[in-house]
């Protein structure tokens, strides 16, 4: 009697306990919850706006009253559904779910595969009465079946009185590929989730910029790294409705590289981004920058405009005009839009008049004249570098699928005693399966 080691008992206790562990990873029921989970946090990244400011979800998910009972902004920031697809837990699922899919291939795809691939010759009448689908013919036909097999497409072996034929391997393939397409897909946004960023910038007309408003970046991304172009706001227009809503809005962008010569240029708007290297310029909002204005005679000048607090109830812009070199008298522009309609308020807070670009009014002794309004561009822009990777799994896994719907067939057949047996199987279109079989049959001459 031998006496195992130490060593080899631990060796042994760890041998069953991954085989086990590779077992449940491996089990296409947690496969499922895992899939489940994904698309169940990937809805919630839909629906909450992902990467806003602490004010956005203080305003729209409040503590009292809180959605459905127990959301709010304090959870939602805790758990992280501000930004869910590059939180340490969803990227954890993705990487068990990746795992899961990488096991149960090697479980499971590739045996299947390799047992697709293994073969024998039926050379008894009773090795056919395992098959779903046999018959027993009473005249030597295996040549002329050998010659329909072959004019179906199947692959066929023959070796004097006995014949296999197979066709559809590929369908064994598909899950395969299917599940490669699922593992890059996983692979490209969890690249992406290191080495993209997300930023948002606010750009008046005119002016030139290089991204430094980061919202949010990928631990692999290199935010210090020189940015190698500049953007330009060339132009920025709103076009309104007949009921003076806003209808659409535009920004006309050049990229300029470092030696000041424009590369790209594109005018975006709402779902018609710029795309450049693989940086994405949307267009997400706008704003009034500022606006210039002329006092008498004196040289024009401008001045900032800022969005007032209005609670919810439109969106307003407005700026102070001093009036006296000394700055002790002034008026409030205000305005809505960039229509051109302004509103000018004296320092007590009373309306005093209402201008429009080019059009002079006197105000405190001095004719006041608005030359411009300067519109100011929202920019969102988004890098991940994961995207191709996905568009890759995408692909594989469409092509996967297609595969998939190929049947594999297998047809035996044996000739004994003046007498031809006839079997043969496949995983799926059985009927059209039968079909074709009973057709060689009922050809035979």
């Amino acid at each position: 009697m031998s006496i195992s080691s130490p060593s080899e008992n631990l060796s042994f206790s760890i041998y069953k306990l991954s085989r086990k562990l590779l077992a449940i990873i491996a089990d296409l029921r947690l496969a499922i919850v895992l899939l489940l989970a994904i698309a169940l946090f990937s809805i919630s990244g839909t629906v909450i706006e992902q990467n806003q400011g602490i004010s956005y979800y203080q305003e729209n998910y409040p503590e009292n009253p809180a959605l459905w009972g127990f959301l709010t902004w304090q959870v939602l920031l805790n758990i992280g559904l501000d930004h869910v697809y590059t939180t340490w837990w969803f990227l954890s699922i993705l990487v068990l779910f990746g795992t899961s899919l990488i096991a149960c291939t090697f479980r499971r795809q590739l045996p299947a595969l390799k047992a697709a691939k293994i073969w024998k010759y039926y050379r008894q009448p009773r090795e056919f009465n395992k098959l779903a689908l046999s018959a027993e013919l009473s005249i030597n036909g295996l040549s002329e079946i050998k010659e329909n097999l072959g004019k179906k497409g199947y692959k066929i072996h023959h070796d004097n009185d006995v014949l296999y034929a197979q066709k559809g391997i590929i369908g064994r393939i598909g899950p395969i590929i299917v599940h490669i397409g699922m593992i890059v897909i996983l692979l490209g946004a969890i690249w992406g989730a290191f080495t993209g960023f997300f930023a948002q910038e606010m750009i008046a007309e005119g002016e030139t910029f290089t991204i430094k408003n980061f919202i949010e970046a990928g631990a692999l991304t290199n935010l210090k790294k020189p940015q190698n172009f500049a953007v330009k706001v060339n132009d920025f227009r709103i076009d309104y409705t007949a009921q003076g809503a806003v209808d659409q809005f535009y920004s006309d962008l050049s990229i300029v590289n470092q030696e000041g010569q424009e590369v790209e240029n594109k005018t975006i708007f709402v779902n018609q981004p710029l795309r450049y290297k693989g940086v994405t310029f949307y267009q997400t909002s706008w704003g009034i920058a500022g606006v210039k204005v002329q006092l008498n005679n004196s040289p024009i000048f401008q001045l900032p405009m800022a969005e007032l607090e209005t609670k919810g109830k439109g969106r307003i812009w407005g700026t102070w005009i001093p009036t006296t070199p000394d700055m002790t008298n002034g008026v409030s522009l205000i305005t809505k839009d960039l229509q051109g309609t302004m509103f000018i308020y004296d320092m007590s807070g009373q309306l005093v008049g209402a201008t429009r670009p080019g059009m002079p009014v006197e105000v405190n002794g001095v004719n006041l004249k608005v030359l411009d309004l300067i519109g100011s561009t929202g920019l969102q822009i988004k890098s991940d570098p994961g995207v191709p990777i996905v568009y890759l799994g995408f692909a594989l896994l469409m092509v996967g699928v297609v595969m998939s719907y190929v049947s594999f067939s297998q047809v035996w057949v044996l000739e004994k005693d003046n007498a031809t047996f006839v079997g043969g199987k496949t995983n799926r279109a059985q009927v059209a399966f039968e079909r074709e079989i009973v057709t060689i049959i009922n050809s035979l001459g």
